[in-house]
């Protein structure tokens, strides 16, 4: 016969192996769920790639629109930023794609097509320089620029169609591993919750039954056993001896609480100095934290004042611009008085030395811009890299700034602590004094008790003899439970 301890081991082994196993189905449902999200993140960021792709594009063309029509050179800013981030922009696209044929197809193409408007705005741009708005506005009407748009327009628009579609794939997928992965969990715990029921149902309804018995003898052996207490409770004498003792023992413990009251007082004064070290910790902790919140405005006035060195180095750029643009302005000028000198003859020749100087000054001054330029972009630089530091700093300041207000808040809790600490110590005096009390009582009335106990001796027979059928009793329990110990 299987005892109740196996039953029950049975029970949960069972049930550990149903638990396992729906375990086991939501961890794989779980690990193709979030496959599949890193392959719909990924899908998105190729939508983004093909997105920016044609962005670029459109703001290259805009920018040679702009320049077309005004001539003005700054038109052409959004042109270069998209010449220089278009070829980076396809390489990425081919990374992210480089499991799919189809896109790496399409990609090739759109490369062509880039390329090709890319060459087609360059030749505009020149045709504007070269001969003027007229020539410019006729080559934008001949349509090139709009077929090459439309058909990279065409491209973009299959590879967002073949991404869509295998997003809309991936939803499916993460449908069914949703609705598999729900269905084995309720069904599992359906059948789980029905298994535990009617094993528990099972489980009790045995045990009811074995122990039914044993507890009618047990109900009959206590009423024995409170009518033998009944008599025992006369007094017995063997216990007066143990209540001598306790009279001792009580007597300590009087002198104990005296001691433990004084202690309390004690751990009541030092709780008090402790609760000002506490207060006096918590202000300087705030003194400093207002000291990094001052650093914090030094390190913000750096950087201001840092960026505005680098609008400045920025100002000094534009103007060697137009000095570099003079500077070759005279030059050019410098080199047709030389031709005019030569053409005059002995007339001309001093005119000619002269215009040789402005020459050479002029190619001075062009290799002293470039210098200048060249001190310009270190100057940018240094100061991009103190801003980048500074606010490295500033974000450690912040960080500081947080620890000390934590370091302050726990000095707060602290005060509190140690003041509750206090209320106790005060508490644990008061109780001390009240526990002497009770034990010089106690004392008293363990006196009267040992009195009392020299009259249980004449029941100990009838009690010991109960004591033994409940042994035989609690042996029959034991069997029940684990024969093999009883045995």
């Amino acid at each position: 016969m299987w005892t109740f301890g196996r039953k029950i081991a049975i029970g949960f082994a069972v049930s550990f192996l149903l638990l396992l196993g729906i375990g086991s189905v939501a961890y794989r449902s779980l690990d193709s769920l979030t496959r599949t999200s890193y392959a719909v993140a990924h899908t998105h960021v190729v939508l983004e790639h093909v997105a920016g792709l044609l962005g670029q594009l459109k703001d290259a063309e805009t920018g040679q629109r702009g320049f077309v029509i005004t001539g003005d050179e700054a038109y052409l800013e959004p042109y270069q930023a998209a010449v220089g981030a278009v070829a980076r922009q396809v390489k990425e696209l081919r990374e992210l794609t480089a499991d799919n044929p189809n896109q790496q197809r399409r990609i090739d193409a759109a490369q062509a097509l880039v390329s090709a408007k890319l060459a087609e705005l360059r030749r505009i741009i020149d045709l504007r320089r070269q001969a003027g708005l007229d020539a410019a506005v006729k080559a934008v009407l001949g349509g090139e620029g709009k077929r090459t748009m439309d058909e990279f327009r065409q491209v973009a628009e299959q590879m967002e169609r073949e991404e869509r579609d295998l997003l809309k794939q991936r939803a499916d997928d993460v449908e069914a591993t949703a609705a598999g992965a729900r269905s084995t969990i309720v069904l599992g715990t359906l059948f789980c919750l029905l298994f535990v029921g009617a094993a528990g149902y099972v489980l009790t309804r045995s045990l009811t039954t074995q122990i039914a018995a044993a507890v009618q003898h047990v109900q009959r052996s206590s009423t024995e056993l409170q009518s033998a207490a009944n008599q025992q409770a006369a007094g017995a004498r063997e216990s007066s001896t143990s209540m001598t003792e306790i009279t001792t023992t009580i007597s300590e413990l009087l002198a104990t609480s005296r001691q433990i009251a004084e202690s309390a007082q004690r751990v009541a004064g030092v709780a008090e100095q402790t609760a000002s070290a506490a207060g006096a910790g918590a202000g300087t902790v705030q003194v400093a934290k207002e000291s990094i919140a001052g650093i914090r405005q030094q390190v913000d006035l750096v950087v201001n004042h840092m960026l505005e060195l680098g609008k400045k180095s920025q100002q000094i750029g534009a103007v060697l611009d137009i000095v570099s643009e003079l500077a070759e302005q005279t030059n050019i000028l410098a080199i047709n008085a030389t031709i005019e000198a030569t053409g005059a003859g002995e007339a001309g020749k001093r005119f000619g030395v002269v215009a040789d100087e402005i020459r050479k000054l002029a190619d001075r001054v062009a290799g002293s811009t470039k210098e200048i330029r060249t001190l310009i972009e270190d100057v940018r630089g240094a100061v991009n890299t103190t801003v980048m530091a500074t606010e490295t700093g500033s974000k450690a300041v912040d960080a500081g700034a947080r620890q000390f207000g934590d370091v302050a808040a726990s000095f707060t809790r602290i005060a509190a602590l140690v003041a509750t600490t206090t209320e106790a110590a005060r508490e644990i005096e008061l109780s001390t004094k009240q526990q002497t009390t009770a034990v010089e009582q106690v004392n008293i009335a363990i006196s009267n008790t040992a009195q009392a106990t020299k009259e249980t001796e004449a029941s100990s027979g009838q009690t010991f003899q109960t004591a033994s059928q409940l042994a035989g009793l609690s042996k029959e329990l034991l069997r029940l439970v684990q024969p093999q110990v009883a045995a």
